[in-house]
């Protein structure tokens, strides 16, 4: 399954990221703490340069809570600062304003030598489509301050959103790359809905989601599809007997497997079906400093 959308507004967002890279003094990068790799933009190390980065590993309540603390580990190990959050329900989020000014203390005392006392920090949140970056600012400003959908290219332009006095943040389009090079990456971006739907088959994806479920969390797919996973099976086969159980039924008996598709992925996606983590940390991983 060949998994490519790149819209022109993304060039324009690539471009405008960085036209604003000199006007803030940090860059937070959200990332989904469900596939860690998949949701990092190769492009941005190179675009970044050596600005000052928090990642955020977003929708931690969602991801595997051991692969959580190991992908914390791994980015600190790297020398870069983590914060995990849930954008839905905050959790995390009042961290967020006290680990962005431990990370620029040494800059913030330096404005103070220079007289510039009660500058604001200005902050740019990049991240992929649908990552939660306009979830994220909302709750961080503890408002209803950017555009904030549960579906990718919302926002199209750049939004300044004042937290408070010491802090302003720069929303930006989500932004994706030309070509995904390995087609994993654009199944995990699919799965999560990083990817439209519309340019999707929804089926094939699906039972793709299916096959990798069943072999990482096989409990989670039995327990919520109440079918049993054989040590040698079809994924397309269980998509449908998961559909069967369900009732999803259409004339003639046969199963509907395109609305058990659609429920799959809506269960996966908004965490009823478990807490998950597709990707883990491995040796030889591309850094953040691009190296």
């Amino acid at each position: 399954m060949n998994v490519q959308w790149y819209p022109g507004h993304m060039t324009k967002t690539r471009r405008m990221i960085g036209e604003n890279l000199k006007l803030v003094d940090l860059v937070v990068e959200i990332i989904d703490a469900r596939i860690p790799v998949s949701s990092r933009n190769p492009d941005l190390d190179e675009l970044l340069g050596d600005k000052p980065r928090l990642v955020i590993l977003n929708r931690a309540d969602q991801a595997d809570p051991v692969m959580n603390k190991e992908w914390s580990n791994w980015f600190r190990s790297k020398g870069t600062s983590v914060l995990q959050t849930d954008c839905k329900t905050g959790a995390g989020v009042k961290q967020f304003s006290p680990v962005v000014k431990s990370i620029l203390k040494e800059q913030i005392a330096r404005w103070a030598e220079k007289g510039q006392v009660g500058r604001p920090v200005r902050v740019m949140v990049v991240g992929v489509p649908n990552v939660g970056k306009s979830t994220f600012i909302n709750k961080v400003a503890r408002r209803k301050s950017a555009k904030a959908q549960n579906r990718p290219g919302v926002t199209r332009g750049k939004q300044w959103v004042t937290v408070d006095s010491d802090l302003e943040l720069l929303d930006t389009p989500g932004i994706l790359w030309p070509k995904f090079e390995d087609q994993s990456v654009g199944l995990n971006l699919a799965f999560t809905g990083a990817v439209k739907d519309d340019i999707m088959d929804l089926e094939t994806l699906a039972s793709h989601l299916m096959k990798v479920l069943a072999q990482r969390y096989p409990e989670a797919i039995q327990t919520r599809y109440k079918v049993e996973i054989p040590a040698v099976f079809n994924e397309w086969e269980l998509l449908e007997a998961a559909g069967r159980k369900r009732g999803f039924l259409i004339s003639g008996g046969e199963v509907d497997i395109e609305r058990m598709a659609r429920i799959l992925l809506e269960e996966y996606r908004s965490g009823k079906l478990g807490r998950f983590t597709l990707e883990a940390p491995e040796p030889g991983k591309k850094e953040l400093t691009g190296e």
